[in-house]
Parts: structure tokens; C-alpha cells; sequence
């Protein structure tokens, strides 16, 4: 990982273009956005600790990136739900993807978008552990 010594944020390429700017304190992230937000991040971020003891993530003004190579998913806040993003090495077939898979450097974007922690049930917590697995330094 390389990390910007401008903004202090970690990035999988040296000197990989972004926005730079500072990431968010996880308090300063959630201290502004709607309830159901907190609890489907919790959710996520203990999941991926049951794999990674020292998982990292980025709480930035447009969601939270979870990294380990590079971001493999993100949680992004709308108004009713939160987009849960992530990579994969191939192309899932599901009703639950909310948006077309986008393919891109040999993976494939997915985005399942959920309105409260209870819509995280294993399947969705799998292929976002597959993407961690995927993101393999």
C-alpha cells in the first residue's frame, strides 16, 4: 500500500490518482447520516475482521471504503438505503443486484442496495468476503 503524504490516505498503486483529502474519524462519519447507516457498517467491518483481525477501512464524505490491496467494497449512503459495492473475480447472476455489472481490469462491479442491517444475511456478507479474499496482496 502506498500511503499520499498529502491527505494520509493508503492506496494500492504509488501515487494513484484521488480527491485528496483527509479521511473521516469513523465518529465524524456518522455523526451527520441517517440511523440505519451505523448498523450495516458494524455489520460489514466485524464480518471482515472474522477474516482479518486488522481490516481497513476509509470513512471519506461519499461512504466507506474497505480495503486490502485495493478498495474491494465500499458502503455508500443514499437517502433510503445504502449501496453495498464490491469486486469480483466473476460475473454474479442475482436478483439482488440493484444496478448492472459494470466489468472493469478483470473484475466485475456489483451493487446490492439495502434499507437496514437485517437485509445483511449470509449471501451478501459471503461475496463481500470474496472480495476480500479476491483482493489478495
Amino acid at each position: 500500500m502506498w500511503t499520499c503524504a498529502e491527505c494520509d490516505r493508503q492506496f494500492g498503486k504509488p501515487n494513484q490518482q484521488h480527491e485528496c483529502a483527509p479521511a473521516l474519524s469513523v465518529e465524524e462519519y456518522f455523526e451527520s447520516g441517517p440511523a440505519f447507516e451505523r448498523p450495516i457498517f458494524e455489520i460489514v467491518r466485524d464480518h471482515l475482521r472474522t477474516l482479518d483481525r486488522d481490516v481497513y477501512f476509509e470513512p471519506v464524505s461519499v461512504g466507506i471504503f474497505f480495503k486490502r490491496r485495493s478498495t474491494f467494497a465500499q458502503l455508500r449512503t443514499m437517502t433510503k438505503w445504502v449501496a453495498v459495492c464490491f469486486n469480483l473475480p466473476r460475473k454474479l447472476e442475482s436478483e439482488r443486484l440493484s444496478r448492472k455489472v459494470i466489468a472493469h481490469g478483470g473484475k466485475f462491479y456489483h451493487v446490492v442496495n439495502i434499507r437496514s442491517a437485517e437485509q445483511l444475511d449470509g449471501q451478501l456478507l459471503d461475496w463481500v468476503a470474496e472480495a476480500w479474499a479476491a483482493d489478495e496482496p
